[in-house]
């Protein structure tokens, strides 16, 4: 689900460390935002990561 429509990044996975050096499992998802955008030849709402709306590889309507 949290996949970007453009360049694919998606979640990451690693470890909290806590300061007595316990590790946990998380998860950091990347910063997706829902954008109205011309595919093909129709509008459509896409969900983008906010590099490719920053390097301008989607045109936003």
């Amino acid at each position: 689900m949290a996949k970007c429509e453009v360049c694919g990044k998606g979640p990451s996975s690693g470890c909290n460390v806590s300061h007595s050096h316990v590790r946990t499992k998380r998860v950091w998802n990347p910063n997706l935002q829902k954008v109205k955008t011309v595919v093909g030849s129709k509008v459509q709402r896409i969900r983008v990561c906010t590099k490719c709306l920053k390097a301008g590889k989607v045109k936003v309507v």
